[in-house]
């Protein structure tokens, strides 16, 4: 039996034992609410009962891996866990599955490798002498295995292929395709969803939990795509939550060119509702936008990070709170995606025809920190949740990364995996930080905390430069204030150090405030300096 009360685990050959505080640097509730150098896209959250601890429940959140450093995913799936009485203390649970033999235990691919993993989805189900089995749907993408179902009889698995085909060892039987999401309703009826730029749906066999429920049929387009209205715009994701009575669909929605003033992107969640499992839904409307979008100075909509992007993920109730859970891009491509949450409200109009309402999340630094950050507490540069470019071209052209800030993903784009699971640094820099160029982070929490100083711990790169400090906004005529100054100067040391920025004007600043960097310099288009953490004293 897994120790649970312990963290100790093995991965790419090293043991590790995580801690709660994992060092002074450790960022547990902030987002990334993940430890900073773990790249778990396509995050699907659900609060399952704590095998070693009855009637204890922990949050489990499935996902991909991404660990290919060159494309997405990776060819195992893991698991991260926390107690739901404390959100902050985030476990790493191992390697739940690899597709990697087929039913009589031959390697599937050539060279010894598996398959490709990509976005999963758990149910659990409950038999009649109360024992609990999980099915896991790996979204596998190669040789007829993309219907897979493995099971196990605990939420960290491991998990069991349970639909390899009779006639064929190295083929499953199974009807659901790219993105599988399941429902398991409150009746015991099995539901499950599919689809890339199509929704697809069915009722499934419980005996299965593969295959379509005999006599039922596959519900094509649930929901229409892109191509074929401008409201719902299907894309992928697929995620069914039941809340009383109505039946939400979370989903990727690919938005119409000019939606909220930016270019089109398939980088929101969105989700529509229903009285019944297969519909026909209503749309909601938007739940996150991962380009974190917001106006300049003169009201313009701007992206204020990762202009674009995918992402996957859901919703869900803990201690009577509602999350959702999604990812972010970091670095300058789509393969080192980060596990992100932020608060909603969810309201329910029960009976037919009821309304369900979500409200739309905000992109920020806090994650599970809902009450803001810690202005003592020194955090890694990356929980940044903002960070622009000088370039108003990134507003007309979001497939293309201009230059200005950004996260770099954990030991740069080349070697961050060199170092799996190192618990020795839990910091990722804000890079190409050029003139320009503005970091951000929302919010912190200054009740109670009197502070006249700013630290930077920054790598000087051998230009001047200069770095207002605001508060509240980067513009003054948006409301934001100068608080401080840093001058970066070409013959500064280039070596990381710590440099204080005196504060003025915070006295009595009480409540949750925006922080901002704003960068400048004679020198254009070219880094001056890398972020590496921050805090106040």
């Amino acid at each position: 039996m897994k120790a649970l009360s312990k963290c100790v685990k093995a991965f790419a050959g090293l043991s590790i034992v995580l801690l709660p505080a994992m060092g002074g640097n450790c960022v547990h509730a902030a987002n990334p609410y993940l430890p900073l150098w773990e790249y778990i896209p396509d995050g699907e959250p659900y609060v399952f009962e704590d095998p070693d601890c009855p009637g204890k429940f922990r949050v489990y959140i499935y996902g991909s891996h991404d660990s290919r450093k060159t494309d997405y995913c990776g060819l195992e799936q893991v698991v991260w866990s926390a107690p739901v009485d404390d959100l902050n203390d985030w476990r790493y649970d191992g390697v739940i599955f690899e597709s990697k033999t087929n039913a009589v235990g031959d390697t599937l691919n050539a060279g010894g490798t598996g398959d490709v993993l990509f976005a999963p989805d758990v149910a659990e189900v409950t038999g009649a002498d109360g024992s609990k089995t999980y099915y896991l749907y790996p979204n596998n993408q190669s040789g007829g295995r993309n219907g897979m179902v493995a099971k196990a009889s605990r939420p960290d698995g491991p998990f069991k292929v349970s639909n390899w085909s009779k006639e064929n060892p190295c083929l499953t039987d199974g009807v659901f395709r790219f993105d599988p999401g399941v429902l398991v309703d409150d009746d015991g009826r099995v539901y499950g969803y599919w689809g890339f730029e199509r929704s697809y749906a069915a009722e499934i066999d419980p005996a299965t939990m593969a295959t379509v429920k005999k006599g039922c049929d596959i519900v094509e387009d649930m929901i229409p795509s892109r191509d074929q209205d401008t409201t719902f715009r299907f894309f992928e994701a697929s995620s069914m939550r039941k809340i009383k009575d109505k039946y939400v669909f979370v989903y990727s929605r690919w938005t119409n060119d000019g939606e909220f003033g930016l270019p089109a992107t398939n980088y929101t969640l969105a989700y529509a509702y229903s009285d019944n499992p297969l519909g026909p839904f209503t749309y909601g409307g938007t739940i996150i936008d991962g380009r974190g979008r917001d106006t300049d100075a003169d009201g313009k909509v701007i992206p204020t990070a990762t202009p674009f992007g995918n992402t996957h993920g859901s919703i869900i109730e803990i201690n009577g709170k509602w999350y959702v859970f999604y990812h972010r891009q970091s670095g300058t491509n789509e393969y080192a995606r980060q596990a992100m949450v932020a608060p909603v409200n969810v309201t329910v109009e029960e009976g037919k025809g009821g309304k369900v309402v979500i409200s739309e999340a905000e992109y920020t630094s806090e994650g599970f920190e809902t009450d803001g950050l810690n202005p003592l507490k020194r955090y890694s540069a990356g929980i940044a949740c903002y960070y622009t470019g000088p370039s108003e071209a990134r507003h007309s052209y979001p497939d293309v990364y201009f230059p200005g800030s950004y996260v770099r993903p954990y030991y740069g784009d080349e070697e961050r995996f060199e170092k799996p699971y190192d618990l020795s640094e839990n910091v990722t820099p804000v890079v190409n930080n050029t003139a320009g160029s503005v970091v951000g982070y929302k919010y912190y929490n200054f009740t109670d905390t009197p502070v006249d100083t700013l630290v930077l711990d920054i790598l000087p790169l051998g230009h001047d430069g200069h770095i207002d400090v605001m508060i509240d906004s980067p513009w003054e005529k948006k409301g934001g204030k100068k608080i401080g100054s840093l001058d970066i100067s070409a013959d500064m040391s280039q070596k990381r150090a710590d440099m204080d920025v005196a504060l003025s004007g915070m006295q009595g600043v009480s409540g949750k405030h925006a922080i901002y960097l704003v960068i400048s310099s004679d020198t254009q288009s070219t880094p001056l300096f890398e972020l590496y953490e921050l805090m106040f004293k």
